[in-house]
């Protein structure tokens, strides 16, 4: 256990992507850290932005061995412009994943942590080997595998936030977008939980059945003809005036405050020309969409739209908050929060360009996961 494969990504001042396989040393664990072989770590769209860098995929050409894959690609000249300050640098990707403590630093909670199986945040997870602090570290219970506890961070402690935040803000009801992805599946199960309504936004009827069949009550197309209406009626019934936006670019996020601004005014009995003073917000939390977010205005001025990170949500909330959501996550690992993978890829797998290309797109229904010793 000295040295280990790692997947890197290397941004060149030509404007190349490489994408690599990299043999690097296993640091000694300090103290307070563990050691953990990585089992599985999942490919979620917050990797990707670190991963593919923006580049043109659809061009990029393979090169290296099999066992060794390299991948290099093309960076448009204006996306060059938003990554000066990784350029030269071979970047570890991978925020979370799950695997063994192997080894453990001489403090009682790393010790602790000894021979047990642990999903991890805090990136450089795509590889065999993560050196890591032992409080970055989630003990998965007993008969929880690495692959069940592979997305243990990400997705489960975004759903928890967003309900958290709902509270923390005094709204009563959510919208959520791309709502028929792995973490809006999972959110479906945690407000049906915590009975608290959500108003699911899909692009497709195949995704309006999949949330359907998890008994989700609110769901709406945003390519139907009455997406408008719908989406109006939806917000009306369930008083929703908080929106969490996967999508980011476009008008989506516009018409969301909209349709909170008009179902708002149907309980006013008074004209104001400055519209309700119903507040309603909209956190952008993805960039599924990277077009510039358009805002037409026609919502009054009792309004915010914002960006929504998950370490910036946990630094607002606190430890005690973090530890608590967390607890509920290992617990609830099986059920509210489990997760569900259509592939598993080696990482020289992960580095096939089909491959790549295929992941990449983000696709609804589809979920990868890298197991670093396939």
């Amino acid at each position: 256990m000295t040295t280990g494969l790692q997947l890197r990504s290397l941004v060149s001042e030509d404007g190349t992507l490489e994408l690599s396989l990299q043999e690097v040393t296993v640091p000694e664990p300090g103290p307070g850290e563990v050691v953990v072989k990585l089992d599985a770590a999942p490919i979620n769209p917050s990797d990707l932005a670190l991963l593919t860098a923006m580049a043109d995929l659809e061009s990029a050409t393979q090169g290296g061995s099999a066992e060794r894959p390299v991948i290099t690609a093309k960076i448009p000249e204006g996306a060059m412009r938003l990554l000066q300050g990784r350029v030269g640098q071979s970047l570890p990707v991978g925020n979370e994943g799950a695997g063994e403590v192997v080894a453990a630093g001489d403090s009682d909670a790393a010790q602790a942590l000894l021979g047990k199986t642990v999903g991890l945040f805090g990136g450089e997870t795509y590889g065999q080997y993560r050196c890591i602090n032992a409080m970055q570290c989630l003990p998965l219970e007993p008969g929880t595998t690495a692959v069940d506890g592979a997305s243990c961070f990400v997705n489960p402690m975004t759903a928890l936030g967003m309900v958290e935040t709902l509270r923390m803000e005094g709204h009563t009801a959510l919208v959520h977008t791309a709502a028929a992805s792995n973490l809006g599946q999972m959110l479906n199960r945690l407000c049906q939980a915590e009975d608290i309504a959500l108003v699911n936004i899909v692009r497709r009827p195949e995704q309006e059945q999949i949330l359907r069949d998890l008994g989700a009550r609110y769901v709406v197309n945003s390519s139907s003809d009455n997406f408008f209406s719908e989406l109006t009626e939806a917000i009306a019934e369930t008083g929703a005036t908080l929106a969490f936006d996967a999508t980011g670019g476009g008008k989506l996020a516009s018409q969301i405050l909209t349709c909170m601004e008009t179902a708002a005014a149907r309980k006013m009995t008074e004209y104001n020309r400055y519209g309700s003073d119903t507040y309603k917000q909209v956190y952008i939390y993805g960039g599924l969409d990277m077009s510039p977010t358009v805002i037409q205005r026609s919502f009054g001025f009792a309004w915010g739209l914002g960006g929504w990170l998950l370490p910036q949500f946990l630094a607002k909330a606190g430890i005690e908050k973090m530890l608590e959501m967390r607890a509920r996550v290992a617990r609830d690992i099986h059920t509210t929060f489990a997760s569900h993978y259509t592939s598993e890829v080696s990482l020289s797998g992960a580095l096939d360009l089909q491959t790549l290309r295929r992941y990449s797109r983000q696709a609804t229904g589809e979920k990868f996961l890298i197991r670093p010793w396939k």
